[in-house]
């Protein structure tokens, strides 16, 4: 009989350490002791500073521990010596892979190491899962570690090109680019949209007490044709006084069968579209359910199962349990005879290796979790919950009717549908959009005429219209789009998304991407020196070589030679001259006679701070002038100048914004922006963004060097909960999302997305 063994379980985040420890506490058979400890995301990684992979010798990557993750490092090496077992629970993707595969690296050898997988963590799916341990997938982390270096690739080799191009600071992201690039030109679309002048003919009509519309359908067997007032005259001229008899009527049923549970993208998207959520928020807050939730005495409970997923399958007992439930809450007729299955794309093992996004028990209603839970994730569990039951539904029914009338050559169709039974949408409905069109819910009922009656006139109504644009994407639509198209995997939206904003190459005006002109300038710099590696079709067969690295019908070394290859030597043919006239209109400079020597001519230069205009003639003229087309204008400020009283404005320098005195050059006093929050440390100053020699930002007090308080992240003015001091670091990592480390006391909480932010007293 095997020795009772003292093991230690490795998960990313405290969270679900915390739940894991409940139910490992009395594991039995075979185990003495159960430690679980936490990475916090990622322990290795390439190095920040520079490129890290040998291109030479087939992409060997060099890996380095992050920075400030060697404490957890040793603890987790500390624990390890003392353990007869260690089991890395890391979360079972890609990403939870490669950290189990780096862990397993440093871990001091004696030990055995496993693999242990949780889909949900219940007591039940978590003590099976102990008891089944697998090995670490080196396939899949052949797959990240490709993703990885493709990634580090094109950040390190084409981000340079737009620093020379526009500005220092910009990042060209592989699949981030792509997504970019829908978004301009959607815009580019809408701007070149001529709109089109169309009529329509509205009939209001009253039958059987009743009053109901049709619309011209038909004309002469075709449909119509209205492009000016004059045409729309002519059909109201030839119906009126004309009588409206019924000359068809077609009734029938028409059945919409339940959706499936939610997959990773399916949630984003219905998220967005219920509850205003981005994608960031959605699996932000779908992570807090899936790692554990303290429910009143039962403790840290995980709700739902893993959210990152691209199958609609569901486990059989799963299933079993949500058709007990309806058949014991709804009526006979709610329930299907057999359970509802759904059509599976083709997917990678990755992609399906989970089920759908489902609760872990259905038995926890919404409503008898909601004092446990905060705003956003009870909003959350409701969706899934609701999404899920109704899934296991019966269909809706609709009785649609079609109401036909034939004047001469003109045909005016009636159409209207009521609801015979609600089905799943007992529980669940779903998100619409406005470019979606209008569904059986939208029509309204029309009486139940028969051919040969005659409906009565009430008036005859021509309607001026012009074909619209389309859309901008929303959050919802650009999932969509980035999911049909396979760029990147729903898992990574939210990561491409949050990107693109906090770059500033897009804004979200009215729930609706735009691109800003500084977005648009990296599309088009991009886009026009690498039109294959940054086009929809290339990154969408990249993601597809991803998979079939992890299925093993593909070396990972070959997927990067595959793509190497071409991009070096596009890179080999960048002229950074042609780079800057790809961004900047200098047709006007180029060339010119110096306005300061005017012996020589103005060239394209580009130095340390971005692109400008150099004179021919250097060294022994050294005139500039920068290009800096994209920079924003000045923006007014309620501050005025310490020094000489005149309103100060908001600038954009080589390093950001900053306060400067309106009366420049005679006076040239500025200031850091101060952030809202007072210094912590001497209760005088203020906290501004400041730079280092190199460059680098960092926050501080204004009234250096009296005061020396610094920190390297970004303080937001959200108050501590512990000691209410309005100033806290804004932190994030993978495992735990976003949350706020006070400045004052060092207590971490998170704060709801969206709620406003006080202002500092």
């Amino acid at each position: 009989m095997a020795k009772p063994q003292n093991a230690l379980v490795v998960v990313e985040s405290p969270t679900k350490a915390r739940t894991l420890s409940k139910y490992l506490k009395d594991l039995g058979k075979g185990f003495k002791k159960v430690t679980v400890k936490a990475t916090v995301g990622h322990l290795r990684d390439l190095p920040q500073r520079e490129l890290g992979v040998d291109v030479d010798k087939d992409f060997a990557p060099k890996y380095v521990t992050i920075r400030g993750k060697g404490k957890t490092l040793t603890e987790l090496k500390k624990a390890a010596k003392s353990a007869d077992a260690v089991y890395l629970a890391t979360d079972p993707d890609r990403e939870g892979e490669a950290i189990a595969w780096h862990v397993a690296d440093q871990l001091p050898s004696g030990p055995e190491i496993r693999r242990v997988l949780f889909h949900e963590i219940t007591r039940d799916a978590v003590r099976a899962a102990m008891r089944a341990p697998t090995e670490i997938d080196t396939l899949k982390v052949e797959a990240q570690q490709a993703r990885r270096i493709l990634d580090r690739l094109v950040g390190y080799k084409a981000s340079p090109l737009l620093w020379k191009a526009i500005k220092t600071g910009l990042s060209a992201g592989r699949v981030q680019t792509v997504a970019l690039r829908l978004i301009v030109e959607r815009e580019e679309e809408i701007r070149a949209f001529k709109p089109r002048e169309y009529w329509s003919i509205e009939v209001d009509l009253e039958a059987r007490r009743k009053r109901f519309e049709a619309k011209l359908h038909k004309v002469g067997g075709h449909k119509p044709n209205l492009p000016d007032e004059a045409a729309a005259k002519k059909v109201v001229k030839a119906v009126t006084g004309k009588p409206f008899i019924v000359s068809s009527v077609t009734r029938r049923q028409r059945r919409k069968y339940a959706p499936p549970p939610f997959t990773t993208s399916t949630l984003q998207q219905e998220a967005a579209k219920q509850l205003g959520f981005s994608s960031q928020r959605t699996m932000r807050v779908a992570q807090q359910l899936y790692e554990g939730i303290e429910i009143g005495d039962e403790g840290a409970v995980g709700l739902i199962t893993y959210m990152r997923t691209d199958s609609t399958r569901v486990a059989p007992g799963a299933i079993e349990a949500v058709r007990a439930f309806i058949k014991q809450e709804y009526a006979p007729a709610y329930l299907p005879e057999r359970p509802n299955t759904f059509a599976q794309k083709k997917a990678a093992r990755a992609q399906d290796a989970h089920e759908a996004i489902r609760p872990s028990d259905v038995l926890r209603r919404p409503d008898q979790l909601k004092k446990s839970l905060t705003a956003d994730q009870a909003k959350l569990y409701r969706l899934i919950w609701q999404r899920f039951v109704g899934s296991q539904m019966a269909p809706v029914v609709y009785d649609t009717t079609t109401i036909d009338f034939e004047i001469g050559e003109y045909l005016f169709r009636a159409t209207g549908s009521v609801v015979k039974f609600d089905g799943y949408h007992a529980v669940f409905h779903e998100g619409h959009e406005a470019e979606e069109g209008r569904t059986l819910e939208d029509l309204k009922p029309v009486p139940a005429l028969e051919q040969g009656e005659e409906a009565k006139v009430k008036k005859i109504t021509p309607n001026q219209h012009f074909t619209d644009p389309p859309p901008r994407y929303s959050e919802a639509s650009l999932v969509k789009e980035l999911e049909k198209r396979g760029i990147g995997r729903p898992s990574t939206y939210s990561a491409i998304i949050s990107t693109l904003r906090t770059r500033d190459y897009v804004t979200f005006q009215e729930r609706r991407f735009q691109p800003t002109s500084l977005g648009e300038t990296v599309t088009r710099v991009l886009v026009a020196r690498f039109p294959d590696i940054f086009s929809v079709e290339f990154t969408s067969e990249m993601e597809n070589e991803l998979d079939k690295v992890e299925d093993g019908e593909l070396g990972w070394v070959q997927v990067l030679r595959n793509f190497y290859g071409p991009f070096a030597k596009a890179l080999e043919t960048i002229d950074p001259a042609d780079l800057i006239r790809e961004a900047h209109d200098v047709s006007e400079l180029e060339g010119q006679p110096c306005t300061e020597c005017g012996k020589g001519t103005l060239v394209v230069k580009s130095g340390r701070f971005g692109p400008f205009m150099a004179c021919s003639n250097y060294p022994e003229c050294r005139f500039t002038k920068p290009l800096r087309g994209d920079r924003p204008p000045d923006r007014p400020t309620d501050e005025v100048c310490a020094e000489c009283g005149r309103p100060m404005v908001i600038k954009t320098g080589r390093y950001g914004e900053f306060l400067a005195c309106t009366g420049y050059p005679e006076c040239k006093f500025t200031r850091p922006i101060p952030l809202g929050v007072s210094c912590p440390k001497c209760a005088k100053g203020d906290v501004a963004e400041r730079r280092t020699k190199r460059g680098r930002s960092f926050f501080g007090c204004t009234r250096y060097p009296e005061c020396d308080f610094s920190t390297w992240y970004r303080p937001a003015p959200d108050p501590c909960p512990s000691c209410s001091f309005v100033g806290a670091e804004m932190r994030s990592t993978k495992a735990r999302g976003e949350f706020r480390k006070c400045l004052k006391c060092g207590n971490e909480f998170t704060v709801e997305e969206g709620a406003p932010t006080p202002a500092a007293t």
